[in-house]
């Protein structure tokens, strides 16, 4: 069993975090395929994912990323049901900064699970010590995730002109930080 297969983070007595795993290929896939519409309003990488060996693709250099330490890729499920994803995108060990994406099932928004998932997330890699700056970078129309960012304590350092290219044309990206220091 490697360190990732092992790799749980308990958030409550009903989401868990579990490191990615090829296992969960075809969930996964089938949670994009039905939420392809809204994601594409949010993130690029969703119009480029068609098949289910696309996302096993993914899901390996995730895997393989999160054994490094380059980045960790973790999947949210409520009830052992595969709600959404939570993940660092990128790393910087020396700063110890991680950078944090998300996204949840639309049938899943609204109840608090990403915000106790988020919470759970920042605790385990500040008391290992591995990260103490966490950064969430966000389109500025994406209301929903500035608002994560603030309910969880990150504070909006500045805002990046046309920094994300989405659907034809380039957005203004927040950037909230959260540092953790134990």
């Amino acid at each position: 069993m490697t360190a990732t297969q092992a790799e749980t983070i308990a958030v409550t007595d009903r989401i868990t975090l579990r490191a990615v795993e090829e296992r969960y290929t075809a969930e996964l896939h089938n949670l994009v395929t039905k939420n392809r519409a809204w994601l594409r309003t949010a993130f690029d990488w969703a119009q480029y994912v068609g098949t289910e060996d696309d996302t096993r693709r993914n899901v390996q250099s995730n895997q393989m990323l999160h054994q490094r330490g380059y980045a960790k890729m973790y999947l949210i499920f409520q009830d052992d049901v595969l709600a959404g994803v939570l993940s660092f995108n990128a790393i910087e060990p020396t700063n110890k900064t991680g950078y944090i994406g998300y996204w949840l099932d639309e049938a899943h928004q609204g109840k608090g699970i990403l915000s106790h998932a988020l919470q759970a997330f920042m605790r385990y890699y500040a008391e290992r010590g591995e990260i103490r700056r966490f950064v969430i970078k966000c389109r500025v129309d994406n209301v929903r995730s500035n608002k994560v960012a603030l309910r969880n304590g990150f504070v909006l350092e500045g805002c990046l002109r046309e920094a994300e290219f989405l659907n034809g044309h380039f957005d203004d990206v927040n950037t909230y930080a959260k540092i953790v220091s134990l």
